[in-house]
């Protein structure tokens, strides 16, 4: 059975986008990358800030990016180029997505994973304290902020933060700067609003990093191996990226537009309560659309990582007026057919660009 095509009306405004000057930091990343061609495909003005891709292959590279907007390469810890950048651009709408996002990378390297995603921020928020135009900013962190105590609990954006391990303690301690910069500073300019998107567990077509499950599990079906997973009993609430991107989009609108406080706070980005499910389950249902076989490569003296998360996504239902549109199936078909498209030697572009009008219903 082929994937059915989104029957839901189009929660992202179209309209509102073409033109607009959009500033996406880590457009090199996997879900900057997606954001990036979203936005072209809407007629955004698209300039990026960000470090050479990481992986091999390269998802900017794979869709063509470079020639589709103004790519600049800078690091978010130079902060006088980071500001430069800003004040030539003059954006409309700024996503900050640029991080160190890797769980078990951050246990090697802590001290960069602080800096880049705590004082990236800083150095980000300081720049746009210049800024003279009418401005929205959406920091994006991550649903590991809270102080996860593994509980049967869906985790809303007033609970504590927190975080076990550096990655998530250095998104948790992102918030606390742009709550902290946004009532220093941001309070009487006007001009420039600030919100937070916290998403996490996101798969798509074009993740190529490594300690993922899903580019891992990818890996090596290209390869004909046998799939090595851990914590198969881990339940996350998976979402296809193009999700939590949406509610970025639609936070960035509300922000630019209305000039009401309830935009400028925290918003948890999250799929339905259905799509929370082990790691196993992901497996499984991936080698419904790609055959092949898995193994438990489980080992206790591994790094820390979560067994149970959920967030809640009661306040982006009621204020932003976001839903998540696909289920736990076509997240994962989506994803699968986007990989088995590349490894056939198809135009992952154009399977790109297909998903988001099918997403976005057009």
């Amino acid at each position: 059975m082929g994937i059915r095509k989104s029957t839901l009306e189009n929660m992202v405004d179209k309209e509102f986008w073409k033109g607009k000057k959009v500033l996406v930091t880590g457009h090199t990343g996997f879900k900057g990358s997606w954001l990036s061609l979203w936005l072209n495909e809407m007629g955004s003005e698209v300039y990026g800030y960000a470090l050479e891709s990481e992986t091999n292959p390269s998802l900017f590279s794979q869709l063509r990016l470079e020639s589709l907007m103004n790519h600049y390469l800078g690091d978010i810890r130079d902060a006088d180029l980071l500001r430069d950048y800003i004040l030539k651009v003059q954006p409309d709408v700024i996503i900050h997505m640029a991080a160190q996002a890797l769980v078990r990378r951050s246990y090697k390297e802590p001290v960069y994973t602080w800096q880049t995603n705590v004082i990236g921020t800083i150095n980000l928020l300081e720049a746009s304290r210049s800024l003279s135009n009418h401005c929205a900013i959406v920091v994006v962190t991550t649903d590991k902020v809270y102080e996860n105590k593994e509980l049967d609990y869906a985790y809303r954006e007033e609970d504590q933060l927190g975080g076990f391990d550096p990655y998530s303690s250095s998104k948790a301690a992102a918030e606390l700067v742009v709550s902290s910069w946004r009532n220093s500073f941001f309070k009487l300019k006007k001009n420039v609003r600030i919100a937070s998107g916290r998403a996490g567990n996101v798969i798509g077509g074009g993740d190529w990093s490594e300690d993922r499950i899903v580019p891992d599990m990818i890996r090596s079906l290209n390869e004909g191996q046998i799939i090595k997973v851990r914590n198969p009993r881990s339940v996350r609430p998976w979402q296809h990226v193009l999700e939590p991107l949406s509610g970025y989009l639609i936070l960035a609108e509300k922000l630019y537009t209305q000039d009401s406080l309830e935009f400028q706070s925290a918003f948890n980005f999250g799929p339905l309560v259905s799509n929370s499910r082990t790691v196993e389950d992901l497996v499984n249902q991936s080698l419904v659309f790609w055959p092949g076989q898995w193994k438990n490569t489980s080992d206790k003296n591994e790094p820390h990582e979560a067994g149970l998360l959920n967030v809640n996504i009661e306040k982006a239902a009621s204020i932003l007026q976001w839903k998540p549109k696909w289920s736990f199936k076509e997240s994962i078909e989506y994803t699968v057919n986007w990989y088995k498209g590349c490894h056939l030697g198809q135009n992952v572009e154009l399977i790109t660009r297909e998903q988001i009008r099918i997403y976005s219903g057009k």
